[in-house]
């Protein structure tokens, strides 16, 4: 009997200590370094995510049923994942996160239904919550988790619950840690965006590495699938999901070699971060030079850098508001080439080899009302703006995608706009096109398959080109839709389009006003940087201070599927909220400041002469009052 209370009061005992262990701060081995700068061998074991939820059995080489490994089990048994989902590319899903500078969107596009339409998590002005265009967390996951590195929406639950069960079957899109840290030139994200197509989130980081074959497809799966028990399907069609681990992966204890590395390949950023400029002056890739900062043998993440919290930065201007990483001051182009005082409170300048600007001659002024990468950085500004494409909104690097210069979404650069700190900036930026609800002066979009079920039909009357352009609409085109949709909306349908809003009145007329929620989304660019002989200005004041010099009075093309827009265009100083009058009459003052300095030159000669000769006059005097003559 005393044996059984001794045995009760320690299950007890440990039952009640489990919460405490459970809420414990310590650091697991991978969250902080030891001060070693070699890079640590990943020889570790796999282990699957069960049924439940929880961490599964190791998984070894000979096991006749294998399941991928988990990230979040594998990798997390030495760092922290709960900490590694708090960092800047995981935690748009989080409302507690502050957003910081708006940056680009993720861009919903549906050509068939003249749509383009900005999406983020993030607070961001002038996007939408992507349950306000109807999508869930799974269907956001599917459409942009190819240029993500898991977590974020790919881990939220479904409120839908006719996706219960398809969730169970997909699993989650974990974090991908080898998307970043595998340095193996096998890793292939390319494959990754194939299994997040197939809806195999939970086979996806497995089959991107380099020792993992996956097959099958869990969107061919019927609702009662159940991949941790699987029986024969009855249609031999369809394949279940599963994977393969190659030969020789495993050691004879059943651990794996990882190539890990802590300073990430530029490569490895450039899948979900480069840029292809459209146009005759815009060289492939291969003919032109890469950001200077590269040239010079800089990496992304020396600039980009984040601790095990992933806070990563971004390199903005009073950045530290809104991130808590102690380098950020020192890590914007200020501080590293003019000096900040980092969390040392030293003055620190050239970080990494960085030059000290001097701008000798330049007026003080242009450093109050620009940006460093108003000159600094992007593509040249041209007389007209061009079309360029980035790898999120047009999967880049992505086999099979459409190469066509006009493919959907029109994104525009580059626009040199004045940004919320009162600096002007080289942005991108793209107009939205969507169907929406205007109610008390508010725009709402209508939900997408409202929308595809009304309108697809009444725009399939005018041909979608196969080059993923716009298909032509006209005003009896958008008449037709807004009636139809009119019937199932609350409030007033409206078309967002080209920066106006188009909506019926009462007389039954297509009438277009302005409108806040037409106006285009704007995000600041900072690469590719140019060196200092390549920059705004280097030939003279007229490269930006000139009557029709790009900088202020270049076109910014108007986007929209309406016929009659199409060839508009609006200044470049609309978006910058400077007199343009002012502007161009102090551009016009150039004209005649190299006669100006012609005529101030002869005057200086003149007035030179006249006090010359009055010297010499005067040098007379004194000689003959120094030798007694009178």
């Amino acid at each position: 009997m005393n044996k059984e209370l001794i045995v009760t009061v320690i299950l007890i005992c440990q039952a009640l200590a489990w919460p405490v262990v459970a809420d414990t701060d310590e650091k697991l081995l991978g969250d902080e370094s030891d001060g070693s700068r070699a890079v640590s061998i990943h020889l570790i074991p796999l282990y699957p995510e069960n049924e439940d939820g929880e961490k599964g059995f190791k998984i070894a080489g000979d096991d006749e049923i294998l399941l991928p490994f988990s990230t979040n089990w594998t990798c997390g048994a030495c760092h922290s994942y709960a900490t590694i989902k708090s960092g800047w590319h995981f935690n748009a899903v989080d409302a507690n996160v502050a957003p910081g500078r708006p940056g680009q969107p993720w861009i919903l596009v549906d050509a068939s239904i003249s749509t383009q339409i900005p999406l983020s998590y993030r607070p961001w002005p002038q996007t939408f919550k992507p349950e306000q265009v109807g999508l869930t967390p799974r269907q956001f996951t599917k459409l942009f988790g190819r240029h993500t590195p898991g977590g974020g929406a790919g881990e939220l639950e479904s409120q839908d619950p006719d996706e219960f069960m398809r969730e169970f079957i997909s699993g989650k899109l974990e974090i991908n840690c080898l998307t970043c840290h595998n340095a193996d030139p096998e890793q292939d994200q390319t494959e990754y965006a194939i299994q997040i197509a197939r809806e195999n989130f939970r086979w996806a980081a497995a089959a991107s590495c380099e020792f993992a074959d996956v097959s099958g497809s869990a969107i061919d799966m019927p609702d009662t699938y159940d991949p941790f028990m699987p029986m024969p399907l009855d249609d031999p069609k369809k394949t279940p999901p599963s994977i393969t681990y190659r030969e020789n992966t495993f050691d004879e204890d059943n651990w794996v070699f990882f190539d890990i590395v802590r300073k990430i390949p530029n490569e490895r950023c450039y899948f979900c971060h480069s840029n292809l400029d459209i146009g005759d002056n815009n060289p492939e890739r291969w003919a032109a030079d890469e950001d200077v900062h590269l040239t010079a043998g800089l990496r992304c993440v020396d600039c980009h850098r984040n601790s095990v919290e992933h806070n990563i930065i971004r390199g903005y201007e009073a950045e530290e508001a809104d991130s808590k990483n102690p380098l950020v001051a020192v890590s914007s182009c200020e501080g590293c080439h003019l000096g900040q005082k980092s969390s040392s409170n030293l003055l620190i300048k050239g970080r990494l080899g960085a030059p000290v600007p001097e701008h000798p001659g330049i007026p003080p002024v242009h450093f109050d009302k620009l940006s460093c990468t108003a000159c600094h950085s992007g593509p040249w500004p041209g007389e007209k703006t061009i079309l360029t494409k980035t790898s999120r909104a047009h999967s880049l690097g992505i086999a099979g995608i459409n190469k066509s210069p006009e493919v959907l979404p029109h994104i525009i650069t580059v626009v040199l706009a004045k940004q919320s700190n009162g600096k002007i900036a080289p942005h991108k930026m793209f107009w939205p096109a969507f169907w929406g609800a205007l109610k008390d002066e508010k725009v709402t979009p209508i939900n997408l398959e409202v929308v595809r079920k009304t309108v697809r039909r009444i725009l399939a009357k005018q041909k979608l080109p196969r080059s993923g352009d716009w298909r032509t609409l006209t005003a009896e085109n958008i008449i037709e839709g807004l009636n139809s949709l009119q019937k199932k909306t609350e409030g007033k349908a409206v078309y967002i389009s080209g920066g106006k809003l188009y909506q019926i009145d009462n007389k039954g007329k297509l009438i277009a006003v302005e409108h806040d929620a037409a106006k285009p989304y704007l995000w600041p660019i900072a690469h590719d940087v140019r060196p200092a002989a390549q920059s705004l200005g280097v030939r003279r004041c007229e490269d930006c201070h000139a009557t029709d010099a790009p900088f202020f009075f270049g076109a910014v093309a108007v986007d929209s599927p309406i016929a009659a827009e199409r060839d508009l265009s609006k200044e470049m100083i609309e978006f910058q909220d400077i007199n343009r009058f002012y502007t161009w009459a102090f551009a016009f003052s150039f004209v005649f400041r190299p006669w100006l300095k012609v005529v101030a030159l002869g005057c200086c000669g003149i007035i030179g002469g006249v006090i010359l000769l009055y010297a010499l006059r005067a040098l007379a005097c004194v000689v003959k009052l120094l030798t007694g003559r009178s």
